[in-house]
């Protein structure tokens, strides 16, 4: 990745991931944390053995040359990308990137400039946006029934490939998607590349139906969007969230939560179905104990963190493994699930709550993120020139 130092118009400004750091929140360890951190069990480190250095701008602002389209690929010109916690764990070195510098980013939406040479799906100013699937083999046992999430040669989009932290990208025409017009504007259409996509494939993996209670562990971007799914798509169940958030609980009330406590609490009723979106391992141990007979829970995260691991202990067969209680992760997504998913989020008219940023503030977001300062989606808005 060659930085240009000066800005002409073949050249576009990207925030760029150079080295794998700790995201400083300014916020001070508390007690349990400081004595885990002694203990070794809460700070990364690189292969050196070295801790991972603290940073509050992981990011940096580049200018670059604007890629261009290959065959059967599109350039993008990005109006918006949403912020989504897998770029935390990225940076952390959860899920360390192949290649650095990288240009994160799994959830830009914008206009298609350029046509690469044999592209038949996509005409210049077409809407389009990306998630996180960038691109699979398309030969394999999975791929062939649908499954490229499984993929070996699964391709990331902000991982493998630069991303959406920028004013341009390329992708193959294959693995972008149409955005409907009845989505309206594209700030509010970038969280539903990943957040909303991804819990639509979790909420899909729960064997959810009309009339089953659904619990939602954490109520960031994914589940407050899977939320409104639901009412949209089960209107005669009913849906709890369990989050330590007070914020986050008056909005799953407002967005027609039936209930919302801390994930401590025990549900009002036993729940049939619950996807937990959060960090941490506790909250798995509180739903399990939740779960009705014969009831799933869906873990929709890419990565846990250590500190809270020990909780796993706790776990008792009787109470919270058996009478056929399942427990399934989420791995990716596929070019179905966004299809799908965009076509009923353009039937409901899906609008989550956004904080917006510019790209220049990519930092400021993720330090947010990480500290829980807002509600709902985060957003970057892309100001970009001409091409």
């Amino acid at each position: 990745m060659k930085q240009v130092s000066a800005v002409s118009s073949s050249q576009m400004k990207a925030m760029v991931l150079r080295e794998l750091c700790e995201v400083d929140t300014g916020m001070e360890f508390n007690a349990a944390d400081k004595k885990a951190a002694q203990k070794g069990k809460f700070a990364r480190k690189l292969l050196s053995g070295e801790p991972l250095p603290r940073k509050s701008q992981p990011l940096e602002l580049c200018y670059l040359q604007i890629p261009e389209p290959g065959p059967k690929q599109i350039l993008i010109k990005i109006s918006a990308c949403g912020v989504c916690r897998t770029e935390l764990d990225q940076i952390e070195g959860r899920v360390s990137p192949p290649k650095l510098p990288i240009i994160p980013g799994h959830q830009p939406v914008g206009v298609v400039a350029r046509l690469g040479k044999d592209v038949t799906k996509f005409n210049t100013g077409d809407r389009a946006g990306v998630t996180w699937i960038y691109s699979a083999c398309g030969r394999c046992k999975f791929c062939i029934r649908g499954l490229e999430n499984l993929c070996d040669e699964f391709k990331a989009t902000g991982c493998h490939f630069d991303g959406g932290y920028a004013e341009y990208m390329v992708i193959s025409e294959d693995y972008a998607l149409k955005i409907p017009e009845e989505l309206g504007d594209l700030i509010y259409v970038a969280p539903l590349m990943c957040s909303g996509v991804i819990g639509y494939r979790s909420l899909k993996l729960t064997d959810m139906e009309d009339g089953k209670t659904l619990g939602l562990y954490g109520f960031g971007s994914a589940n407050h969007l899977v939320l409104q799914m639901s009412n949209f798509l089960y209107p005669n169940s009913k849906k709890f969230v369990l989050t330590r958030n007070l914020k986050e609980q008056e909005l799953a009330k407002k967005l027609g939560a039936d209930w919302a406590g801390d994930i401590k609490e025990n549900t009002p009723e036993k729940l049939d179905c619950a996807i937990d979106t959060t960090p941490v391992w506790k909250s798995v141990v509180f739903a399990l104990s939740n779960l009705q007979k014969g009831g799933k829970l869906v873990i929709n995260l890419i990565r846990k963190v250590d500190t809270d691991k020990n909780l796993l202990l706790e776990l008792q067969y009787e109470k919270h493994l058996w009478l056929e209680k399942e427990v399934k992760s989420v791995a990716n997504v596929t070019r179905k699930d966004g299809e799908e998913f965009l076509a009923i989020a353009a039937k409901m008219r899906i609008k989550p709550r956004v904080t917006i940023y510019g790209l220049e503030e990519a930092n400021k977001a993720l330090v947010e993120l990480k500290s829980g300062v807002s509600v709902g989606s985060k957003v970057l808005r892309i100001d970009y020139g001409g091409l």
